[in-house]
């Protein structure tokens, strides 16, 4: 299990820490899929590059929790530790394939970097096993693509190299970080059923930090709905779907295209989601929300609603 316990983080804004994310806690089971939505700038991709502390590199800061892999504290890892878990135990599929890779390299060249710091395979069996890796991820020719260069190769392409280079360690649990964005929908589909079929057959736990409520639904088993730095509602995907319980998780799936009648506007939340230390006191969604009331301005906590495993951050919880 990863799992994350009431972790703060701050970054840095006009040359003071601000607070980012406040007070989150999620758990990643072996073999399930927790998805984490909401909308850009509330925390997503802040708290995904916190399983491997990638953060750091920007001057992001831990103010308190911990993250824990398999009961071990990442916090506590040594350099080197911290270093063969990246990539190993926990790898990351990043939202844009083109800056991840490395234009000035080959495929092969970076593939077979990430074999060597993970495995103890000599140079040939290396070799067989990027072309196996590619083979897994639906690429033929893999001789011929060990040589190419990132820019020669189209968009669905290189996000399935993405994928191959986060299973060249074998993990346990794999981060996809919007993974399907950039792609067009036929190619979108393609990579979906890719992560599936390699979770299903390896048993990987995998975090997916996304906007898209479709691809939630064909995902994940659970699911985290984020807002301005905290874990608004919690629950089974189903839940989620069947009685979404906070205004800011309903309001979400009105947007959806497919929760428009063909002729409408399609169906927006007014306003902004709030910067880093820009948070309302109580609430921070009380702003945008049309069931706002006076007590919201107060300290609201994650409540149970109607079971133990659906909880929701509103006062208001229950009301329709």
């Amino acid at each position: 299990m990863l799992e994350i316990k009431n972790l703060s983080l701050t970054v840095p804004l006009q040359g003071q820490q601000v607070t980012a994310v406040s007070d989150v806690s999620l758990q990643i089971q072996a073999g399930k899929t927790l998805a984490l939505v909401g909308e850009s700038g509330c925390g997503k991709s802040l708290t995904a590059q916190s399983l491997l502390r990638l953060g750091e590199f920007q001057g992001v800061h831990r103010t308190a929790g911990d993250i824990t892999l398999s009961g071990k504290s990442l916090f506590d890892m040594s350099d080197k530790t911290l270093r063969t878990m990246r990539g190993g135990a926990v790898a990351m599929i990043f939202q844009e394939p083109m800056t991840a890779l490395n234009p000035v390299f080959s495929i092969g060249s970076q593939i077979l970097e990430v074999i060597a710091l993970h495995t103890n395979l000599d140079k040939r069996a290396a070799h067989e096993r990027a072309l196996n890796l590619l083979h897994d991820v639906g690429l033929q020719d893999g001789e011929a693509l060990l040589r190419q260069y990132p820019d020669a190769l189209s968009g669905g392409m290189r996000q399935r190299i993405l994928i191959a280079m986060a299973m060249a360690g074998d993990p346990d649990f794999i981060i996809a970080d919007e993974p399907t964005t950039a792609l067009d929908v036929s190619v979108q589909k393609r990579i979906v059923a890719l992560l599936r079929k390699l979770q299903q057959d390896k048993g990987l736990g995998m975090l997916l930090v996304t906007h898209d409520f479709g691809l939630v639904a064909e995902m994940a088993d659970d699911v985290a709905v984020m807002y301005a730095g905290e874990i608004i509602e919690q629950a089974p995907v189903m839940q989620i779907f069947d009685q979404p319980a906070h205004p800011y998780t309903r309001a979400l799936m009105q947007c959806r295209p497919e929760a428009t009648l063909y002729g409408e506007r399609l169906t927006v939340i007014p306003g902004n989601v709030p910067a880093p230390g820009a948070w309302a006191t109580g609430c921070r969604f009380q702003q945008r929300c049309t069931w706002a009331q006076d007590a919201c301005q107060n300290p609201v906590s994650l409540q149970a609603w109607q079971a133990a495993t659906h909880q929701a951050r509103c006062l208001r919880v229950g009301e329709t």
